[in-house]
């Protein structure tokens, strides 16, 4: 059952797939407990959404005055079949996180839906609650649009991403530390030279 949906995983990921040239490419190093699980790279839908793209794509980088960060962040809760969260780089239990607007900014918009694995999202306490804290789809979720922004999707690491929902459990409790341990953005001039990811 798991290879049927690790394959079905990966076939949408090589259907739905595109590229934008103009939009940011982040990546993320992940370990768990100290062991490598691997790298993944998204591209964020700065055409789209512009100003939530920017802020992730500054917490990746660590470029932002105020030295905010993902490095060393943890996923705090995982759940198999839907999501992974993290981005508390304050707290890390979920109730932490600021953006680098101040504490909290607008709902974008919506126009991306949640349709399939791998794409990037806001999580928030409510409309217009928008922080740091964000997560990854493991499955389609169309009952969070309209509530939740896409801002994002993976292009590579879905070996990676499969690991991190393996820790996972139906309370999301997370079985390990689950740490982002590099990340950055995937710099404009050396996209189409970049390594591929490591699983």
């Amino acid at each position: 059952m798991n290879t049927q949906r690790n394959y079905l995983a990966r076939r949408m990921f090589s259907l739905y797939n595109y590229r934008d040239k103009a939009n940011p490419q982040v990546y993320m190093v992940v370990q768990r407990n100290g062991q490598p699980l691997g790298k993944m790279v998204f591209e964020l839908f700065k055409n789209k959404t512009p100003k939530t793209a920017e802020n992730f794509r500054s917490l990746c980088e660590g470029d932002n005055s105020k030295k905010y960060t993902f490095k060393n962040s943890i996923f705090h809760r995982v759940i198999p079949g839907f999501m992974a969260q993290g981005g508390d780089f304050t707290k890390g239990n979920g109730t932490g996180g600021v953006s680098i607007y101040g504490a909290k900014f607008p709902d974008e918009n919506f126009e991306c839906k949640h349709y399939k694995r791998g794409q990037l999202s806001m999580a928030n306490a409510g409309p217009n609650t928008n922080g740091s804290q964000f997560f990854i789809t493991f499955a389609p979720t169309n009952w969070l649009d309209n509530a939740h922004v896409v801002f994002g999707e993976m292009i590579e690491g879905e070996e990676t991403l499969t690991k991190i929902e393996n820790t996972g459990s139906r309370s999301g409790q997370v079985n390990g530390k689950i740490e982002i341990v590099e990340c950055g953005e995937v710099k404009q001039e050396k996209k189409e030279d970049a390594p591929p990811a490591q699983n």
